[in-house]
């Protein structure tokens, strides 16, 4: 990286829920920030874990052990394997770090 990333900036140039921009890529790992809104799909990351961050509003992460709810600030991650589903009534702003596709 040459510069700062703006977060701000990068999530207001976003209109759609769900659709994750790349901010930054650490080792193997893309640094992404999405708007959330709704419903995700239910799905599971076999070979790594997914951290979620919170910057404003509320998600949950609905799993079969338990729902775990983040707000602004609260930082989350899902263990490989586990099927989880992001749900965010009235939406919210979520930096996630996943292991890029390869």
């Amino acid at each position: 990286m040459k510069r700062p990333v703006d977060l701000a900036a990068v999530l207001a140039g976003i209109d759609e829920p769900w659709s994750p921009r790349t901010v930054a890529v650490l080792n193997d790992y893309d640094v992404r920030v999405v708007h959330t809104r709704g419903r995700f799909t239910r799905h599971s990351h076999l070979e790594t874990d997914e951290v979620f961050l919170v910057l404003s509003g509320s998600l949950t992460i609905r799993m079969d052990n338990g729902d775990v709810t983040l707000g602004p600030g609260q930082l989350y991650v899902v263990p490989k394997g586990t099927p989880h589903q992001p749900y965010s009534p009235d939406g919210a702003q979520v930096l996630l770090v996943e292991r890029a596709p390869r």
